[in-house]
C-alpha cells in the first residue's frame, strides 16, 4: 500500500510522513534524498549543473535503492554526504530539467514496488503514484511556514529575517507550482490537510485519521504516547 504526503516547502511534510510510517508500520520513502543522490553524484562526477543533457544522461544510467532510511548510489551509502550546503544550492539544477524527474519517477515506482511505503513530495500523488490508496496535500499559509522555518533557523543559531525567509519560500513556491514536470499542486483526488496553528502532535493525527479512513482494512493507528 502507498500513502502519498504533497505539500508545498516549510509544510512539514518530512517529519509527518516519518511518524506516520512509524505509527503504520510502514517504510518512508525520502524523495529528496533521491534528487540530492543524484546532485551529489553529479557534483563528485565533475558534471558542470549547466549541462543539461549530461545531467540527464546521469540520472538515467545510476541506480538509486533506499533501505533502512538510507540513501545508496549505485550500491554507496551516500547518506551524509548528500547533507552538505553544496549539495542544497544545488538541488535545483537536478529536480528542474522534465527528464530527470521522469528517470528519478521511475526509481520511486521501483523502489516502492510490492512495499508498504509512506512516501513525501511535491508530486508523490499526482505524477509519481497517481494510484496511490490515500493522498494527502499537507499544507499551511506562507506566513505560517516561514515562522516555522525561522524558529528552526533560530534554534540552530542561525538569525535570518521573517521577511527574508518569506521571500525566498515565496519564491521557491512560484517555482515550484511553475515546473512543466512534477508541478505543485494537490491532486484530484487528495484530502487536502491545512496545519496552520496546529500543534505537530495535532497535524499527525489529522493525517492518521485521513489514512485510516481511506484504508479501512488497517487497524487504526494512533500517537504513540
Amino acid at each position: 500500500m502507498i500513502v502519498t504526503i504533497d505539500g508545498p516547502a516549510g509544510a512539514g511534510k518530512s517529519s509527518i510522513a516519518r511518524r506516520v510510517a512509524e505509527e503504520l508500520g510502514f517504510e518512508f520513502l525520502d524523495t529528496g534524498a533521491m534528487y540530492r543522490a543524484i546532485t551529489f553524484g553529479a557534483m563528485r562526477a565533475g558534471i558542470a549543473v549547466s549541462d543539461v543533457d549530461t545531467l540527464v544522461r546521469y540520472a538515467a544510467r545510476v541506480e538509486l535503492d533506499w533501505r533502512d532510511r538510507r540513501i545508496f548510489l549505485d550500491g554507496e551509502d551516500i547518506s551524509e554526504e548528500i547533507r552538505t550546503p553544496e549539495v542544497t544550492a544545488h538541488i535545483r539544477y537536478v529536480a528542474d530539467p522534465p527528464a530527470i524527474r521522469q528517470s528519478l519517477t521511475i526509481q520511486q515506482r521501483r523502489i516502492a514496488e510490492g512495499r508498504d511505503i509512506v512516501t513525501e513530495g511535491r508530486d508523490q500523488g499526482t505524477e509519481v503514484f497517481p494510484d496511490a490508496d490515500c493522498k494527502i496535500f499537507l499544507t499551511a499559509s506562507p506566513e505560517e511556514r516561514a515562522e516555522r522555518r525561522r524558529q528552526q533557523l533560530l534554534a540552530a543559531g542561525k538569525e535570518v529575517t521573517f521577511e527574508k525567509i518569506l521571500a525566498d519560500q515565496n519564491q521557491r513556491d512560484l517555482e515550484d507550482r511553475m515546473r512543466e514536470v512534477g508541478r505543485l499542486r494537490a491532486a484530484k483526488d487528495a484530502a487536502v490537510v491545512q496545519t496552520d496553528g496546529l500543534t505537530p502532535a495535532e497535524v499527525l493525527q489529522r493525517v492518521l485519521d485521513v489514512v485510516n479512513a481511506s484504508l479501512p482494512e488497517l487497524a487504526p493507528a494512533r500517537p504513540r504516547r
